[in-house]
């Protein structure tokens, strides 16, 4: 089953599309299931997330946005749901944000199965990998590679990935790197499921920490994120966001939903 026949599955009414990336309107339990299926057919899926930051990447970057077509994409944050609730009125089923989503994919999936890492240090990625034991000890976790590697080194890290031949692998080198990376280089004889994670094993290792559980509740974890690295995200959020929900404004007017 390729992406197309996917989203045919899922129905036209499963998927909004915002800011011409089409993401998948599915609430957790479905997407885990889904990502389930793909794995026992060995359906070869790049796998996303979008959220306001990424979609103003695939605004100013085109060939970041023509990638995207090829990714089955899940609803990230409270920017996607207000512009769900200002395009379709109504927001997305879920928050499916890779970093709560993907260890309790994991979690939830008894097949024993093997998890590749790639990305960040290899000291944050060796932790993660620990931690992803620990929650979910039926899989084996490899490190692959962190995320600092020459064009040089590349063929060795696929060849790598040949021989291993994961049934998950989770890409952690930033947006839009990772997607781009995982575009350009894999196929179904490198995985089945690679995921862009973002910094999903910067999280796992302890090396950022994470919002208070209250504020992740509100949906505020990026109000937390950004007064622990305001010199780094200020952008990202204070000009991103307003950003974001103006070219939500003018999709809605254009009538492009």
């Amino acid at each position: 089953m390729n992406l197309h026949a996917t989203r045919t599955a899922f129905g036209i009414g499963s998927w909004k599309d915002i800011l011409g990336i089409s993401v998948a309107s599915v609430a957790r339990d479905d997407a885990i299931r889904l990502l389930q299926r793909m794995l026992t057919e060995r359906e070869f899926t790049r796998i996303t997330f979008l959220n306001a930051h990424n979609a103003n990447i695939a605004c100013a970057e085109a060939e970041f946005a023509a990638a995207l077509n090829d990714f089955l994409v899940l609803p990230d944050g409270i920017g996607v749901d207000l512009a769900a609730r200002l395009l379709y009125g109504e927001p997305f089923p879920d928050n499916l944000n890779g970093t709560d989503f993907v260890p309790a994919f994991l979690q939830a999936s008894q097949e024993p199965l093997t998890v590749g890492l790639i990305g960040t240090t290899r000291h944050n990625a060796e932790a993660a990998a620990q931690e992803l034991a620990a929650l979910a000890g039926q899989h084996q976790f490899v490190v692959v590679h962190d995320g600092f590697f020459s064009d040089e080194e590349q063929p060795e890290i696929l060849e790598r990935l040949r021989e291993l031949r994961p049934d998950i692998l989770l890409v952690a080198m930033g947006v839009p790197r990772q997607e781009l990376w995982i575009d350009r280089n894999l196929t179904a004889e490198h995985c089945t499921l690679p995921i862009a994670v973002g910094a999903l094993l910067d999280f796992l290792s302890g090396a950022v920490p994470r919002a208070p559980l209250w504020m992740r509740r509100l949906r505020l974890e990026w109000v937390f994120r950004l007064l622990l690295e305001p010199g780094r995200l200020w952008r990202r959020y204070i000009v991103g966001n307003p950003l974001f929900l103006l070219r939500i404004v003018r999709q809605k007017r254009s009538g492009r939903v």
